[in-house]
């Protein structure tokens, strides 16, 4: 046998070990790292815990299937005035008096339904109360207070400066609801209202 026609089935074995390679290459190259699968899970992990503190928080509130009206007395607690001291001089709290909100007869906020109205009064208040000792709200403060709450950045939207204000809005559509709120944190004066978004799921 002469040498070139030797040479064939050697060349021929090592084109076939270069393309197993390839091919084995390819099929790894496709497949999920491990950073990847750890940040999925991690955003089910966030997305569970926010469901679950939207249903704690709604807990006492009716069902979004019910066909009771929002109700026309107090819905939410907001801090009005200068804020009360102890004379141990402890950190000034938000006044805890409510106030009896005239129903919307025009507007987003007519859509809600009585489960959104409910929530919306509860969301308030938490925020508020958490919001009311941050002396300068910057984003990233209230991004961290928003997130040490339970919300998350999916729902977190238009959280932007200005002036010494921080604004910022959260969508918290829930069962076919359409609650969200509009937010202003300016320490004492910090101002959260609700509003209607399109029905989410």
């Amino acid at each position: 046998m002469s040498r070139r026609h030797a040479a064939r089935p050697t060349f021929a074995l090592t084109a076939l070990a270069a393309l197993a390679l390839v091919a084995c290459g390819t099929e790894k190259s496709g497949a999920e790292s491990p950073q990847d699968k750890s940040a999925d899970a991690a955003g089910v992990r966030s997305g569970a815990a926010f469901t679950d503190m939207m249903r704690k928080v709604a807990r006492s509130c009716p069902d979004s299937t019910s066909s009771e009206r929002p109700p026309t007395g107090p819905a939410r607690t907001v801090p009005s005035g200068p804020a009360e001291t102890s004379p141990s001089d402890t950190p000034k709290t938000p006044p805890t008096d409510a106030i009896e909100p005239a129903l919307p007869t025009a507007g987003p906020e007519v859509e809600l339904n009585a489960r959104d109205w409910c929530a919306s009064a509860l969301h308030e208040e938490r925020i508020t109360q958490a919001l009311w000792d941050l002396a300068d709200p910057t984003p990233a403060k209230v991004r961290t207070i928003l997130h040490d709450l339970g919300y998350i950045d999916e729902r977190i939207h238009d959280l932007r400066r200005s002036g010494t204000t921080t604004r910022f809005s959260l969508d918290l559509r829930d069962r076919g609801g359409q609650l969200c709120l509009d937010g202003t944190a300016a320490g004492e004066k910090t101002v959260v209202d609700k509003c209607g978004a399109p029905s989410g799921t």
